[in-house]
């Protein structure tokens, strides 16, 4: 993001944060360097990030499948913090000229003030009990069922708390310590991460390949592998459309 844009971005955070108001949390993302941090962000006590942590990892999934490019922006989505703290969640993609996407303008409502207003107002017209019973604060759109069942982004604010969990999902599915992890292996944790876009980040090529008890070298040789085999992949699609056509 060139300056300009990056200082009436950042203007429209303070504008934003002023209006909505102190559930609101509005954060910048600046994509076009490779280090795709928070440029600027108000109210970030509700996630617990600052300026400078890393992308979210539905913002890395969006730029990794180039989702970007067929809409403009993603709206009431839900996030969870670590704190375990629900948000509902909406993002305007920021291109250039020519299309490309340079960064993020992402705004998280936490709505857990009005959630504990509506529950005790509801407990003064009626038992405790019949609320429990009855009322359906939350309604079906945050209903704890479809967040367990669907994707939601997380915030964190630092590389660890984007690999991590993905690393530790596959080797607890292979059933294997990370330092005795074979190639194989260690390629299909590799894609995992390279299809969440955690490759997107500054440093993620190094602490993946500490972790993975790797060299950097054999983590950049299996994204090569990969991208190789995605190149060859999309030549054979290419040719088949061709040759039906």
């Amino acid at each position: 993001m060139n300056r300009v844009l990056l200082r009436q971005y950042t203007k429209l955070v303070q504008f934003l944060t002023q209006v909505l108001g102190p559930d609101y949390e509005i954060a910048l993302h600046d994509i076009s360097e490779k280090s795709s941090s928070v440029a600027a962000i108000a109210n970030g006590y509700i996630s617990g990030r600052t300026v400078g942590a890393p992308l979210t990892s539905m913002a890395l999934k969006t730029i990794a499948d180039k989702s970007y490019l067929e809409e403009d922006f993603k709206i009431n989505y839900s996030g969870v913090t670590n704190g375990n703290k629900v948000l509902r969640s909406s993002t305007m993609y920021i291109k250039d000229d020519a299309g490309k996407l340079v960064g993020l303008l992402c705004i998280n409502f936490d709505d857990s003030r009005f959630q504990e207003l509506s529950t005790k107002l509801f407990q003064l017209c009626h038992p405790d009990a019949f609320v429990e019973q009855n009322i359906v604060v939350r309604g079906d759109l945050l209903e704890t069922e479809k967040l367990h069942n669907e994707e939601q982004e997380q915030y964190p604010n630092s590389i660890a708390a984007i690999t991590d969990s993905t690393i530790q999902e596959a080797v607890l599915e292979d059933g294997v310590p990370a330092d005795r992890l074979t190639q194989e292996e260690k390629l299909r944790i590799v894609k995992l991460l390279d299809e969440k876009g955690v490759f997107l980040l500054k440093g993620a090529v190094g602490y993946v390949a500490k972790e993975l008890h790797s060299s950097s070298a054999s983590i950049y040789r299996y994204l090569s592998k990969l991208r190789r085999e995605d190149a060859k992949g999309s030549s054979v699609e290419d040719g088949q459309e061709r040759n039906s056509e």
